[in-house]
């Protein structure tokens, strides 16, 4: 049975999915939920995720939520031990990297990302963006600092599942209009970008005009 997967494609989570199953090959079905499409507040989308958020997997029978869970189900379901090894460490090294983007960057550009780029009334308090913005910049040091000391992907020399979701949260702090607010120099982090590039999954699913 073909793969379902719910939400749609301007989402930055939902764009996760799609890199990975451009990496793994895979076809998949997917269908438009969200703001601006079919609404995810209703039972029955309710009934897959209780959290009523994009995206949702659909595998036959199993259903899953969580963008870098689902990433990482599709990269185990096709024994792609490059995208996510086997080995106890290096697997922990490439999780502990995809939670850090799904934890601490994440929280870190929400407010910012919420002002500058959605322009949304409810984020335009000045204190608090000034401190959104440095909680922003602050992560992407924390990354640039990763990135050269392994002078090529997230977690060493090999493209993983850390690349996909790092390199989409980073691509947003590239695009986001922070000229005015003090973008700090990480030539690492450039670089990194300029790599990934290169892959088709990145510039379809990343590099493409989407914050």
């Amino acid at each position: 049975m073909k793969l379902k997967l719910l939400g749609k494609a301007s989402s930055i989570n939902v764009r996760k999915v799609l890199w990975t199953l451009e990496e793994l090959g895979l076809d998949c079905e997917r269908e438009d939920w969200g703001s601006g499409f079919a609404a995810t507040d209703t039972p029955e989308f309710t009934r897959l995720n209780p959290n009523a958020m994009v995206p949702v997997l659909i595998d036959g029978d199993f259903v899953l939520w969580e963008s870098n869970s689902i990433c990482r189900y599709l990269a185990a379901r096709e024994q792609r031990l490059d995208l996510l090894p086997q080995a106890p460490q290096a697997r922990a090294q490439v999780e502990q990297w995809m939670d850090w983007q799904a934890g601490e960057f994440n929280n870190a550009w929400r407010y910012a990302f919420m002002s500058l780029v959605r322009h949304s009334p409810a984020h335009q308090d000045p204190q608090l963006l000034a401190q959104g913005v440095a909680a922003w910049h602050r992560h992407v040091r924390i990354l640039d600092a990763q990135l050269a000391r392994t002078g090529a992907f997230v977690c060493g020399e090999q493209f993983t599942l850390a690349d996909v979701v790092l390199g989409l949260s980073l691509q947003r702090w590239r695009v986001a209009p922070l000229e005015d607010a003090g973008r700090p120099d990480v030539p690492a982090a450039r670089a990194y970008l300029a790599r990934l590039e290169q892959r088709a999954g990145f510039r379809n699913h990343g590099a493409n005009g989407q914050p």
